[in-house]
């Protein structure tokens, strides 16, 4: 029986999240802080930033939406794109990527900022979420209760926003960047491998709204 890469980067997730919380030296160590990687070339923090969290509220709602949606991916990757093996290469490696191309513009606006660091999931578990909705696009969301592709273009209007904005100590540019970067995988990924998707995210557009279902 072949375990989800989704239930074994949630778990572990959890893991070193937990050992943070009870470690701050090591919370610090692996949060990004954009300063620290342009001063001393500590480039791993892009990757381990996504793994520790602030706290519990933070640190079970990314995993929780991440099981949604990672639950939901994962077999397109092995199942309709992919082989099961580079399925799970693919997969593994959007989420990983995600993680890392989330923080990009985040290392260059506050490089120079000491003060300024990050952690949490939250830009995978964006880019899982928009990639998903490509695929249903009028599927409800229980909260807020908006069909996907409203849900989609209200979150990037809304991170973009806060991100010029700032001032509540969220990452939005991750949010932000991770949402963009999900979307952009999974074209790119269509239309490289399995081109009659491109078609399928069209008529799905298409088709429009249902009644939501509760």
């Amino acid at each position: 029986m072949t375990i989800s890469l989704t239930f074994i980067l949630i778990g572990l997730t959890l893991l070193v999240s937990y050992q943070a919380f009870n470690n701050q030296d090591m919370k610090y160590k692996l949060a990004f802080h954009p300063s620290s990687v342009a001063e001393f070339g500590e480039w791993y923090r892009f990757l381990t930033s996504g793994f520790v969290h602030n706290d519990w509220g933070h640190l079970i709602l990314n995993m929780y939406v991440f099981y949604l949606f990672g639950s939901a991916l994962e077999p397109v990757f092995t199942q309709v794109i992919f082989d099961p093996l580079i399925g799970r290469l693919v997969f593994i490696f959007f989420y990983l990527s995600a993680i890392i191309m989330a923080d990009i513009p985040t290392f260059f606006k506050y490089r120079n900022n000491a003060g300024y660091s990050s952690v949490g999931a939250s830009g995978a578990t964006s880019a899982l979420v928009m990639a998903y909705i490509l695929f249903a696009p009028w599927d409800w969301f229980i909260f807020p209760p908006l069909p996907g592709v409203i849900f989609a273009v209200g979150y990037i209007w809304y991170s973009s926003y806060m991100s010029r904005r700032g001032g509540d100590l969220i990452a939005h540019e991750a949010h932000l960047w991770g949402a963009v970067y999900g979307v952009v995988f999974m074209l790119a990924v269509a239309a490289i491998f399995q081109p009659g998707l491109l078609d399928f995210f069209l008529m799905r557009l298409m088709d429009g709204p249902e009644m939501p279902k509760f």
